[in-house]
């Protein structure tokens, strides 16, 4: 693989295939790459492949009898099939899942120590992430001591991406993100992102089914149907598109796959 990872991209999905339980096809030919210091939406309908894929990606897949049966994914050069998802995280790949998984016992802050831990950062490292974090989402400051669980969607939401960005990530990999939240939740967590991409380059992937959302913040487009790679682009080219409304709606197929 190229080490030109600006051109070649830092993640890339190549034709791959996944099944479960060894029969049941999930993928049948995604096609992906994220450049570096790209915002990339990932779009489709409920059942399109969105999730599976992010879990191929972050080699999530053997956990739920799953497996990639054709195709590679590399990350920074390192073939993601063969590399343990723990050090996928500690070489910068990390996902956020659908959810808003919290340990919901524990406070926000100590939700948000735990990305770090992961990466085996110094105390003096978690101090200033947390800070960071804190300045991004300050709403998590004033319940930093408060059970995650006794605290709203949204909430819960900021503090996942948090303790992902704890981890200090190279590629911060979400699945529905804007899932269950109010519209104004969905915005402020969208220009938090963008932010992050702005100013620290910081790579992001994100699948979603709000397609408004994601075309008003991402660079380019990837759009998933039944586990195919159907129709790719940049946000701009697609935001007015009659075929992309058209699909949402169920109207009418797209055929795989259009660059454009």
């Amino acid at each position: 693989m190229s080490k030109d990872l600006t051109e070649t991209g830092q993640l890339v999905v190549s034709h791959v295939e996944a099944v479960y339980n060894h029969s049941i096809v999930a993928l049948h030919g995604v096609n992906l790459t994220v450049k570096r210091g790209e915002i990339v939406a990932l779009l489709g309908a409920n059942g399109a492949g969105k999730s599976t894929t992010l879990k191929a990606i972050s080699n999530l897949l053997p956990a739920q009898r799953g497996k990639i049966s054709a195709g590679k994914i590399h990350f920074e050069g390192h073939d993601i099939s063969r590399t343990r998802t723990s050090k996928l995280v500690r070489l910068g790949l990390v996902q956020v899942l659908e959810g808003r998984h919290c340990f919901k016992s524990l406070t926000v802050e100590e939700n948000l120590i735990t990305g770090g831990l992961g990466r085996s950062a110094s105390r003096s490292e978690i101090s200033a992430d947390l800070e960071k974090v804190y300045a991004l989402f300050p709403r998590l400051k004033t319940k930093r001591k408060t059970p995650a669980g006794l605290t709203s969607g949204g909430e819960q939401q900021m503090t996942a991406i948090g303790r992902a960005l704890l981890s200090r990530p190279k590629l911060l990999v979400l699945d529905e993100p804007s899932m269950g939240l109010a519209p104004l939740t969905v915005q402020d967590i969208f220009r938090t992102l963008q932010k992050l991409n702005r100013e620290e380059g910081l790579s992001i992937l994100i699948a979603e089914q709000n397609s408004t959302v994601a075309l008003q913040f991402a660079h380019r487009v990837t759009i998933l149907e039944t586990g195919l790679t159907v129709l790719e682009g940049t946000a701009a080219e697609l935001k007015n598109r009659n075929d992309l409304q058209s699909f949402y709606l169920g109207t009418n197929r797209l055929e795989p796959v259009k660059t454009l």
